[in-house]
């Protein structure tokens, strides 16, 4: 997070910076080949600026850069006044001027992907300000080389009439606009969505949607995925055959909620989710994006929803032990599907000679209290594992890169990694090998125990029966486990690392909770079959959409805390 500051306060710097130097050097020296390369340069600190900062106004560079190459050409020519080159000039400053605000008017246009439908006016006003950098550099260019200023004066009509176009498009919206609603909104009526999938996060976030859509299309019912940040749109319109729409605004919101709508789900407990809870037609479901003992999972504005999808018992008793109020009919228990295609070992596996561990190491959090991070002490645990010739798989949060200490100290640990690898060529996995080009579930199948912290990847790792270790990294000490019931079926690494080799012998060679994590399992995950697991929640899910629904009911544990024999692997 600090180094995205970094980088955005840096682009800040060198945009202005450089845009002012280009007009001084342009203006008050005669060294006019270099203010036009100096404004070259700011040209692309614009562009680099625009990718970090997607939102930044740089109007005052823009007009700087632009008066510093008109003046740098019309010295070039040196042929007195030209209409030409003042025409560009006037045409020119009325882009700067425009784009802006024909960028903003645009990003307000509902877009939609997988939809028979073609909305190219958002698509090009967020292109106006790329196409604003390139016709100033080709207008640099041009007086670079002494052209003639009807070149420029072309070229800067062309993108002018574009502008134009566009604005023209964006005001018969705003003031016209269609009696039987956009485009948009007429494909969804014609596709008859019955749900909905409804997102709104910080980037990085999209895990949270693609880990539910399988799950969303094997409902059998046409839905469509509601977005309220475009950076999403891409992404997630890849990952599904439903159409994926783009609301950034209340009032585009209110074309794409369509009347086949019946249900709408979520998966985390963003801001934005309160501008849809208000469409009151709508049956609204939580499905959250993991379930762990973390904070956010016991959040009380789960209560705004009608139904909450739960994994387990556990999560309902997470609430109660928060001190969240939620009358009890509004939680659904329907396993957690994400882990139907996880391998269960019902026998333990103890004292392996070459175990493969995998350790998943958390973000920092917003707030020092959802701090569970375990890198600061990651690389004892690590040296500790190669030590006993584990093989590691190292999967780190994606959102580990925004706290850059955390970069650092997994930059190390994919170092000693790299290193034991070359010297004794065992596979350890990190990167983009164990985070992308693997799921959870792969990474899950491959090991033989798990190093975590308290995070939703224990949970999904409780389903395969196979040791972990959990890392308190707070500062509750012997109340640990009372705060977070999941360690107490793990072994519990302290945050001095004093236990380390312990827990590693308890993960590793004797394992003596082996039986104690059926009854957890159980708890967190519920005991439906194996072969029909996921059908769990998809049955709910289509029952959501039928006035006569019901609850299934998970059946109960045996009472000495081992497996009912009727799941199989």
């Amino acid at each position: 997070m600090r180094g995205d500051l970094v980088r955005k306060l840096l682009a800040r710097v060198l945009t202005t910076g450089l845009a002012v130097l280009a007009f001084l050097v342009v203006a008050l020296t005669g060294a006019t080949g270099w203010g036009l390369a100096i404004a070259v340069a700011a040209l692309a600190a614009a562009a680099w600026e625009r990718r970090v900062r997607p939102t930044a106004d740089g109007l005052a560079e823009s007009v700087l850069v632009a008066a510093g190459i008109l003046v740098g050409y019309a010295r070039r020519l040196d042929a007195g006044f030209d209409p030409a080159l003042a025409a560009t000039a006037l045409v020119l400053l009325g882009l700067v001027l425009l784009v802006g605000p024909l960028r903003d008017a645009g990003a307000l246009e509902i877009r939609a992907a997988n939809l028979p439908v073609r909305s190219w006016t958002p698509l090009v006003t967020a292109r106006l300000g790329d196409a604003l950098l390139v016709l100033l550099a080709l207008v640099a260019l041009a007086a670079g080389l002494a052209l003639p200023a009807w070149v420029a004066l072309v070229a800067t009509l062309l993108v002018g009439a574009g502008c134009g176009a566009v604005g023209l498009d964006l005001a018969r919206r705003r003031f016209r606009p269609p009696a039987g609603g956009g485009p948009v909104g007429r494909a969804l009526r014609r596709h008859q969505p019955e749900f909905l999938l409804y997102f709104s996060a910080p980037p990085g976030s999209e895990y949270q949607v693609t880990m539910w859509l399988p799950y969303l299309e094997r409902i059998g019912r046409p839905f469509l995925v509601l977005l309220r940040e475009p950076e999403f749109l891409p992404t997630v319109a890849a990952a599904t055959r439903a159409p994926v729409v783009f609301c950034p605004t209340l009032k585009t919101m209110d074309e794409a909620l369509v009347p086949s709508l019946r249900a709408a789900f979520y998966v985390n407990h963003g801001a934005k989710n309160s501008h849809c809870i208000r469409f009151s037609q709508l049956t609204h479901v939580q499905l959250h994006h993991g379930d762990s003992d973390k904070a956010p999972s016991a959040n009380p504005v789960s209560a705004i929803f009608d139904k909450i999808f739960v994994a387990g018992q556990a999560a309902i008793e997470r609430y109660a032990r928060a001190g969240v109020d939620i009358p009890a009919e509004k939680f659904v228990v329907v396993g957690r599907p994400q882990v139907e295609a996880i391998e269960v070992r019902r026998e333990p596996a103890r004292g392996l000679a070459h175990p493969t561990v995998l350790y998943t190491p958390t973000w920092t959090g917003h707030h020092a209290d959802a701090n569970y991070c375990s890198l600061p002490v990651a690389e004892t645990v690590i040296r500790r594992l190669l030590d006993r010739g584990a093989t590691v798989i190292l999967r780190a949060h994606p959102y580990t890169a925004q706290n850059s200490a955390s970069a650092r100290q997994l930059a190390r640990l994919t170092e000693l990694l790299a290193a034991d690898r070359a010297k004794t060529g065992r596979q350890h996995l990190w990167g983009a090998a164990a985070g992308r080009e693997l799921t959870l579930t792969e990474c899950v199948n491959r090991a033989d125990a798990l190093v975590s912290d308290v995070s939703g990847v224990i949970s999904d790792w409780l389903y395969s029966g196979k040791p972990y270790a959990v890392t308190d990294m707070g500062v509750d000490g012997e109340h640990f486990v009372e705060r977070f019931p999941l360690a107490g079926s793990g072994y519990v690494l302290r945050r001095d690392v004093s236990n380390v080799d312990e827990v590693l012998t308890d993960l590793l060679d004797t394992d003596p909770k082996a039986a104690a994590r059926w009854a957890t399992r159980t708890r967190y995950l519920g005991d439906f079959p194996a072969e029909s697991y996921a059908e769990v929640f998809l049955d709910a899910a289509r029952r959501q959409l039928a006035p006569d629904w019901t609850a299934p009911t998970p059946r109960a544990a045996a009472q000495d805390g081992s497996p009912l024999p009727s799941p199989t692997a």
